[in-house]
């Protein structure tokens, strides 16, 4: 089974010594620690691989990774078929990804168009973000949802099983993501280097039986 982490440095973490705020498209600047609001959501086409790299490993042992990385994909079907694409992350325990997408974009998405969302997530939700998910989804009956994860958020509490199983019967898809959807997620939401040409994924080692093992367990959850 998958070996456990040894505590990341913060740049692993997505937590560099000095927090990086975004400026324009692919542009970051530093800003000291202390300058930082209790808690932001930081927003973006692409996330740089360090980040991938560590954040959304299939680990069973998920030590340091106390964020939450949620690529996603919007396809409308209104008058003009238009698909979106993105990523959201917590910069601070306080905010919840899951939270923002429903809070900032999807609210820009055309009203009463149905919407095809995807999200590639670092791990599943949490109880709270499962209960924000079961309720966007009774009160949009043109929202479809597939939550594609790379890790089970504490999966063994019988609450946070309850509330996988409320997900499913409020009619979101949960699916453990496959190396082949690391691979999509790096092909299409990951920053190469600037000058270098595109690298290609290269999995890590136990990708395959990490899958398998969460997939027997979301299984069994929602059996």
């Amino acid at each position: 089974m998958a070996e456990k982490q040894e505590e990341p440095s913060n740049a692993q973490n997505g937590e560099p010594d000095n927090a990086e705020e975004g400026e324009g498209e692919g542009k970051k600047k530093k800003v000291k620690r202390e300058d930082l609001p209790p808690f932001e959501i930081v927003t973006g086409e692409r996330l740089p691989a360090i980040f991938f790299k560590f954040q959304f490993r299939n680990v069973e042992y998920s030590s340091g990774r106390n964020k939450t990385f949620l690529c996603y994909v919007v396809e409308t079907q209104g008058k003009e078929p238009v698909t979106s694409r993105g990523y959201l992350e917590d910069e601070h325990a306080a905010a919840h990804a899951e939270m923002a997408f429903f809070n900032t974009i999807l609210p820009t998405c055309q009203p009463g168009a149905r919407h095809d969302v995807t999200w590639y997530v670092s791990s599943s939700p949490c109880v709270t973000c499962a209960q924000r998910i079961c309720e966007a989804l009774r009160k949009n009956k043109g929202l479809r949802l597939t939550i594609m994860v790379g890790r089970l958020f504490m999966w063994e509490e019988p609450e946070m099983q309850a509330a996988l199983r409320s997900m499913k019967e409020a009619g979101c898809k949960l699916r453990i993501m496959k190396p082949q959807d690391f691979e999509y997620v790096w092909k299409n939401f990951v920053e190469q280097e600037e000058g270098e040409e595109a690298k290609s994924f290269v999995p890590w080692e136990d990708i395959q039986e990490n899958f398998q093992y969460y997939e027997e367990k979301l299984a069994e959850i929602l059996h």
